[in-house]
């Protein structure tokens, strides 16, 4: 017997638990009938339950029972005049019926009834949102502030009720009101903006902010909502600004002033990613970002230069000061070993002290304390330096050992490939291009790119040029660029002859040459004159996807022609979907166009 209660016990709760699965299928069915009288049922077993409650009403509604509707709603009123969301429940069902004279008072008489209840507030707005009576619902909310007693907000709520209305200043002004009350927290304020704010009115907000801080210079959360700001903008100085007074104020440990130095480094404000990270070391080695910031400057004052082509000779000499000031701090060990090969490049290849790269690197190479992939990659700059300094045998010495120690790594692939390219450079053509054969299923794309090249470039031109010559002369070209003997590579250059139809099919590749040597040379409209010519009279040629993305690198860095660069970056991603410049190209792009890339 006792058993069988039990059973039906749990039947008649798994019964139970099934009518209102049972009764919204109805209602998603549009089976409105049966859904009623589920609904009623539950609703009259539960009469404190408003959801079965209002299910209800909408089976009346949409079976156009309005009469029942408007006597069901009458009578829950009488029975519980103190909800005052049946108020609006009912104007909402006189708006139905065509009535909205009476459905207004219903309306205003649900508000003026409102009593010092949160939960009832909430309610009774939620009711009026429903049905995009927005303008009800925050004269509800702003009521509710005004009678309870110790005062809530609804600052937040009030903001979103703005937004929808498309009231973007007022929606600002409730947010920036919640951050001051403490009713809205700061992260909260800055999810919303993101979502609703476009970039355009993010100049609407800092107008606000700055409006409240002249009021109150003291306020910490609207200085940091204006960091916040001024980044999103893209105003990483101003944001700096910001970030340094915030810095003393709460006499923090430059972590704030540090990661939004980080962000404008990403984003390529490298000047003001410096100031920020200068800051950093200006407050001494004591700090915990000091080290940090010291890396950081050296970088960004290296990309400026490297990346960029962006400087003058007292940027070289003031970031040669901060490398040997690094250098003179830190020590040659494993921590500054990759700075050291970057210092070393600054003085082979910008400065033209060869024999101070040198020794730089030597101290490198010869430390018990550098890891030996570093190690190996000084070995390989070192070999080019002496290839640089015309000591051929030393270079293909240095890339040897570093192949023999690194077979199955990306480094000993390095090592072959530019071994390679020192025989490409003396005249070895049949060894090179066997040499980059093989290294195109190098595990490096990069390295698999460029040896395809030149395999190719070798293959063509050899199998064209009956002589020979021509393939010299350019090559003899090319490692005069490589050591920095501009006007000697321009001389190379002219004594191929283009009017021999051995040459002819060089025309592109010397004018590709011609350019990067123009642009080291800082002649930038001698530069674009030629990359055009490759582009105009060589398009389905393999430079034209180079030259492409050379000359939009220039007009975007060089010449900060934004639209020009975004024209060419878009060209070459369109018309050379193939190239593998394509992915950076389209990258750079999306920056220049404003898009959030990760």
């Amino acid at each position: 017997m006792r058993n069988f209660i039990l059973l039906f016990l749990l039947c008649n709760s798994f019964l139970k638990a099934q009518d209102p699965r049972l009764a919204q299928q109805y209602f998603n069915d549009g089976e409105y009938e049966k859904a009623a009288s589920l609904y009623q049922s539950m609703y009259q077993k539960n009469p404190g339950n408003d959801n079965f409650f209002s299910r209800y009403l909408d089976c009346l509604m949409l079976l156009k029972r309005y009469e029942e509707c408007e006597d069901i709603v009458r009578s829950e009123i009488n029975k519980r005049p103190r909800e005052v969301s049946l108020y609006a429940t009912y104007g909402n069902l006189l708006i139905n019926r065509n009535q909205p004279e009476k459905a207004e008072k219903q309306f205003n008489e649900a508000i003026d009834k409102l009593g010092p209840d949160v939960s009832v507030i909430h309610r009774l707005a939620n009711v009026f949102i429903q049905n995009a009576r927005y303008d009800l619902a925050i004269k509800t909310y702003e009521k509710g502030e005004k009678i309870l007693k110790p005062q809530a907000y609804f600052t937040y709520n009030l903001a979103d009720l703005y937004r929808r209305k498309g009231d973007v200043e007022t929606m600002v002004r409730y947010l920036l009101d919640g951050i001051e009350n403490n009713s809205v927290q700061l992260m909260s304020v800055q999810s919303l903006l993101i979502a609703y704010l476009s970039p355009e009115q993010y100049q609407l907000l800092t107008d606000q902010i700055y409006q409240r801080l002249e009021k109150n210079p003291e306020a910490i959360p609207e200085a940091e909502l204006l960091q916040w700001a001024l980044t999103q903008m893209k105003d990483y100085a101003g944001a700096l600004r910001q970030a340094k007074a915030l810095d003393r104020k709460l006499k923090e440990n430059g972590t704030r002033v540090y990661n939004l130095a980080m962000a404008a480094a990403v984003d390529n404000d490298l000047r003001t990613a410096i100031d920020g990270f200068n800051y950093i070391r200006e407050a001494g080695p004591s700090g915990s970002y000091y080290h940090d910031a010291n890396r950081q400057v050296l970088a960004c004052r290296r990309r400026m230069i490297v990346d960029r082509n962006d400087y003058k000779t007292q940027d070289l000499i003031a970031l040669e000061g901060d490398y040997q000031n690094y250098k003179n701090e830190f020590g040659s060990n494993y921590l500054s070993a990759s700075l050291l090969i970057e210092y070393a490049e600054l003085e082979a290849r910008y400065l033209n002290n060869l024999p101070k790269a040198i020794s730089i690197l030597l101290e490198v190479v010869n430390s018990n304390y550098v890891e030996m992939h570093l190690k190996a990659q000084a070995k390989l700059d070192l070999a080019d330096y002496y290839l640089i300094s015309g000591e051929r045998w030393e270079a293909s010495l240095l890339y040897s050992q570093v192949d023999k120690d690194f077979k199955e790594d990306e480094l000993g692939e390095m090592a072959r490939f530019r071994n390679a390219r020192l025989s490409y450079f003396a005249g070895d053509f049949s060894w090179a291009q066997e040499q980059f054969s093989i290294l195109k299923r190098a595990t490096s794309k990069l390295i698999s790119n460029d040896a395809i090249d030149l395999s190719v470039f070798i293959q063509d031109n050899l199998n064209q040029d009956t002589t020979g010559e021509s393939l010299l002369l350019y090559s003899q070209a090319e490692l005069k660029v490589f050591q920095n003997q501009y006007d000697s590579a321009l001389i190379k250059l002219n004594q191929i002859p283009f009017t021999d139809p051995d040459s002819k099919y060089l025309e592109d590749d010397v004018w590709f040459l011609e350019a990067k040597i123009y642009y080291h040379q800082k002649q930038t409209e001698a530069a674009i004159q030629k990359y055009n010519l490759i582009l105009e009279k060589h398009k389905e040629e393999i430079r034209a996807d180079n030259a492409l993305y050379e000359l939009a690198k220039i007009y975007d860095y060089q010449l900060n022609d934004k639209e020009k660069a975004k024209e060419l970056y878009e060209k070459l991603f369109v018309d050379f979907s193939n190239s593998v410049l394509a992915v950076e190209a389209r990258k750079r792009f999306r920056v220049l166009r404003g898009d959030k890339v990760q």
